[in-house]
């Protein structure tokens, strides 16, 4: 049997000059090797053998504090659960979009466990959401649509993100097979009571977790005007629309506005909603803190995961700006 190469109290001692060459000075486990005359493989050991020996306690810090404090502010200000705050070093739409749709990712795998449903709204950020999933094991979960869908919009559309999000999650996914706007009051009320409508919004209702985007009305910035060719600018402005969530219209304050558009929605209510348990809301954009701050107004979310720019204009626009980086 070979004797050890070094004593106990001397492999400490070496141990330890190797734990301050590595983390200290920087020096890479080839650099130490060479120095200390020793093989990289004994190196490795050495290091391996400070974490175990508890001689390596390694504090990471956030390195954009900001973000902790705009999430608190959020938390405060819209009376959440929870706010999380990505940042972004860019000011690329596609780039800021894809901050918010990792985060939310991970905040859904981190709250997702076997049995749950889920249900979701169609758009461009939660089809990001879906990008971004990387699931390491499978989830026995349902994923259901909050809301009819839009012809035409295949990759957007609800149906389409509740199938790719319970592919990537190995869940089961279910269709509405219904328009999200019906042509009429009466018509809605026909498309409502239809069995299969009927049971996927049943189950909607009973979900454990609602994950939905939040749009907004502004000309320039609008998915929503997309989505129907009745409704015109001066419709908004005389609704008093400031933004959009499972495609009903609201307030400056959250309230449901007086619309007809709102009343041909084949989609959960608001008071529908609100019954969930979990409702994290996604949005990323400047463009997006008006229809945010109506959202936070309105109790209408528990939990928002956004971006550190809009994070900071929601904030100002909610008379938070003085305490948004405390």
């Amino acid at each position: 049997m070979a004797a050890p190469l070094f004593t106990d109290t001397e492999r400490l001692r070496r141990i330890h000059q190797v734990l301050v060459m590595l983390y200290q000075e920087h020096k890479s486990q080839a650099d130490i090797a060479a120095e200390l005359s020793l093989s990289p493989a004994t190196i490795n050991r050495m290091i391996r053998e400070g974490h175990e020996r508890g001689l390596v306690d390694i504090r990471i810090r956030a390195p954009f504090g900001p973000e902790t404090g705009m999430a608190q502010s959020l938390k405060r200000l819209g009376r959440l659960d929870e706010a999380i705050v990505a940042h972004s070093p860019s000011t690329d739409p596609a780039i800021v979009l894809q901050a918010v749709a990792e985060a939310a990712a991970t905040t859904l795998l981190d709250t997702l466990t076997d049995g749950m449903t889920i249900a979701v709204s169609g758009g461009v950020g939660l089809c990001a959401v879906v990008e971004a999933l990387n699931p390491q094991r499978k989830f026995d979960v349902r994923v259901v649509p909050a809301t009819g869908g839009v012809q035409g919009r295949f990759r957007t559309d609800v149906n389409y993100v509740a199938v790719a999000m319970a592919e990537k999650l190995g869940g089961t996914a279910y269709q509405l097979h219904a328009p999200l706007f019906a042509a009429s009051e009466e018509e809605r009320a026909t498309l409502l009571s239809a069995s299969m409508v009927r049971s996927v919004l049943d189950m909607a209702r009973a979900a454990d977790l609602a994950l939905f985007g939040i749009g907004s009305v502004e000309e320039k910035h609008s998915t929503y005007r997309t989505l129907t060719d009745s409704i015109g600018s001066a419709d908004f402005a005389r609704a008093n629309a400031s933004g959009e969530l499972l495609a009903h219209l609201v307030t400056d304050e959250g309230a449901l506005c007086d619309h007809a558009s709102n009343r041909r929605l084949v989609a959960l209510t608001l008071d529908d909603l609100a019954r969930i348990p979990r409702r994290i809301a996604i949005a990323s954009g400047v463009a997006k803190a008006t229809p945010i701050a109506a959202i936070l107004r309105g109790g209408l979310t528990n939990m928002l995961i956004t971006d550190d720019r809009t994070a900071l204009a929601v904030i100002e626009k909610m008379g938070g700006a003085k305490n948004a980086n405390a």
